[in-house]
């Protein structure tokens, strides 16, 4: 059984491939779940943290790969233990001075082994929305409680990227001879 992207059996077969890049530009609000953060999992490989988005009426995950800074930065901004403190402090402070606020963040975009989110600006004199990577955004989002959205697409979407990054980590700790220079050029 094969199941379309409405959940329904298409009777066809489905190929997923990981290249394929598009932007969903035509969201609708019935189509997009609701995210909220669920945690980060610092696997073995630690320069590729992963940063877990719960859908919030079923356990649907999202994962995004974060850097190793962007995962320290959104750590310590939970922190409640400690003084608030944030990288972010100064853009929240522009955007705040300017009148502008982010309203929601919404997923729309995989570009090789990188998601890309949709930033929904309010009061902004020229632009309504701004995309960035995920990777780079998601401690500024948290930083700001903005929502996160995504579609149930790109969340299968997400998963396939999210298990070839681990397959490519597994196939150069069994082949680390890959990663030796051939030529002076290359690194």
């Amino acid at each position: 059984m094969t199941i379309d992207e409405y959940g329904q059996d298409s009777g066809q077969p489905t190929f997923i491939f990981s290249s394929e890049h598009f932007e969903e530009h035509k969201l609708d609000d019935e189509d997009l779940i609701k995210l909220e953060p669920y945690g980060i999992s610092l696997t073995q490989d630690p320069s590729r943290p992963m940063f877990l988005l719960k859908a919030v009426k079923d356990d649907q995950m999202l994962p995004v790969p974060l850097t190793p800074m962007e995962a320290g930065v959104t750590l310590s901004q939970s922190n409640k233990s400690k003084a608030p403190t944030s990288p972010h402090r100064a853009a929240e402070m522009i955007l705040d001075t300017l009148q502008i606020k982010i309203s929601r963040c919404v997923f729309v975009e995989i570009r090789g082994h990188h998601q890309y989110v949709r930033l929904y600006l309010e009061n902004h004199p020229t632009h309504g929305s701004i995309k960035v990577r995920a990777d780079e955004a998601m401690s500024f989002c948290l930083h700001l409680t903005v929502e996160f959205f995504a579609t149930a697409n790109f969340m299968r979407r997400s998963r396939v990227m999210s298990a070839e990054i681990d397959g490519l980590k597994q196939g150069l700790k069994t082949n680390p001879a890959v990663l030796h220079r051939t030529h002076h050029y290359l690194m």
